[in-house]
């Protein structure tokens, strides 16, 4: 008897960008609101991250909420109805349920269903982590248009009196839609991680340890902390040789770079590494920290919105976007601007 052959999804040989949109929460957070926990100033502040507010999302809003509005402002911007998403990718660290998906959820408010949909968890790397599955499900032909959402409500996990990273974080998401291209607009990806330095970037307990302590223990709601020195040495250091990778696996040189979205962590690591990469004097580096603070895997897609919805970057832009965070985890690649 002959073995019957199997019939394979007919791939597409490229794969872009089509359409980005976001949004942030709704409340300004200056640095005069939360220096008092963490005796400091806005000075120290700005000086040392270059953040002069974030914004925050209000105890009604929820992470689901902020996903799918950024989903619904993509989609707008990309023409593409969400009958036609064939996959909904959700990155996030600050979803509390970790049964049905938030991206389920989200696939659903949009009319999306029945695509398929998942969560990933890969923090401030999870945007362009996403990017790299939606381009290969779009080249592979396992879909034709594949929503990549960054969202995240970082104040839900904010001790107020924490001078490492909480006053660092806002809450907000992003998002892109990937379909087919004529023409390569998105490099390959460069990604990896770094368990060993697992407790650079944490969360101070785990759930478990919150679960089972006994009435009158003194175990406190989990949040964020960070070792700054640690992190800063290895983003600037570790990760601009990481950037100069997803140049050159996109066969640029750095002065053919029109825009760089890096992760917004800090004003600092960000006009470092630019400098260290050798970009043209006149490329356009986002600074959407500076107002919106670190929102992890939103930031780099919210930073896209910004500068597309201000004209500071134009379609058909070069730009270089490198996520890095808690794992510890990165990922980057060259993309064509929507």
């Amino acid at each position: 008897m002959t073995r019957p052959t199997l019939r394979t999804a007919e791939p597409v040989q490229h794969a872009r960008i089509m359409g980005v949109g976001g949004v942030r929460g709704d409340d300004v957070v200056v640095n005069d609101d939360v220096v008092g926990p963490i005796d400091s100033s806005d000075e120290w502040i700005r000086q040392r991250t270059g953040i002069v507010s974030r914004r925050r999302a209000g105890a009604d809003v929820s992470l689901a909420d902020l996903a799918e509005n950024a989903g619904r402002a993509a989609l707008e911007a990309a023409g593409v109805d969400a009958s036609d998403v064939d996959a909904v990718i959700v990155s996030t660290v600050t979803y509390f349920e970790q049964t049905p998906a938030v991206a389920a959820v989200v696939a659903d408010r949009l009319g999306a269903t029945p695509a398929a949909a998942y969560d990933i968890s890969a923090a401030c790397a999870g945007y362009c982590y996403g990017i790299a599955q939606a381009e290969a499900l779009v080249r592979a032909g396992t879909a034709r248009h594949v929503l990549v959402i960054g969202a995240e409500k970082m104040s839900d996990f904010i001790d107020p009196a924490d001078r490492s990273i909480s006053f660092l974080l806002g809450d907000g998401a992003g998002a892109a839609v990937v379909g087919p291209s004529a023409e390569p607009a998105i490099g390959p990806t460069v990604w990896g991680s770094d368990g060993g330095r697992a407790t650079a970037i944490r969360q101070t307990h785990s759930w478990l340890d919150y679960r089972s302590a006994a009435p009158g223990d003194d175990v406190e709601w989990p949040t964020l902390r960070q070792e700054g020195p640690t992190v800063f040495k290895w983003a600037v250091f570790q990760m601009t040789p990481m950037a100069q990778q997803a140049i050159e696996a996109a066969g640029l040189r750095p002065e053919d770079i029109d825009v760089f979205i890096p992760h917004q962590a800090n004003v600092r690591i960000i006009d470092q590494m630019a400098k260290m990469l050798g970009l043209r004097e006149d490329v356009v580096v986002a600074h959407d920290i500076v107002e919106t603070g670190n929102t992890s895997a939103a930031s780099i897609p919210l930073a896209t919105e910004r500068l597309v919805r201000e004209g500071q970057a134009r379609s058909g832009d070069i730009a270089l976007q490198i996520g890095f965070g808690a794992g510890l985890v990165f990922a980057g690649q060259v993309v064509v601007l929507p």
